[in-house]
């Protein structure tokens, strides 16, 4: 959840356009990437139709708003100019390789050592206490 509890980020487009299926594997495993790519370009096609309108109201049924990062223009155009075996890497069993660009990012900022920057004893596994929710109903001019 971002800002004053209005928004959630959803992970939507992220397995479409990163291999992150079993599917996908089967499809690398027997046809490799040919048919691996026109799946990818097919899923990512359909979601407007399969996900976001279903998404949308479930959490707009909440209260919020949904936001998209993996469907941002700049964010799908990105990742359709790299190649699939910089996205994931299918040679490995599942589990493994699906998201690979992902994991080396994620990789690269826990690498940075940003946690320790503001917080000695804090995990990259460790769930922030400076984020909360935040009752609009709570909040008063004096405060």
């Amino acid at each position: 959840v971002c800002g004053i509890c209005c928004a959630v980020l959803s992970g939507v487009g992220a397995e479409e356009q990163l291999a992150s299926y079993s599917h996908h594997h089967v499809h690398f495993q027997t046809h490799r990437l040919k048919r691996l790519n026109k799946e990818i370009e097919m899923e990512l096609g359909q979601i407007s139709s399969r996900n976001l309108g279903h998404d949308d109201r479930v959490i707009g049924d909440h209260g919020k708003e949904a936001r998209f990062p993996f469907l941002n223009e700049n964010t799908v155009s990105f990742l359709n100019f790299l190649p699939v075996w910089e996205k994931a890497n299918l040679t490995f069993s599942r589990g493994i390789g699906e998201k690979r660009i992902l994991h080396l990012a994620q990789a690269r900022q826990f690498g940075s050592r940003i946690a320790k920057i503001e917080k000695n004893n804090e995990k990259p596994s460790d769930k922030c206490g400076r984020l909360q929710v935040i009752s609009l109903e709570n909040l008063s001019i004096e405060n």
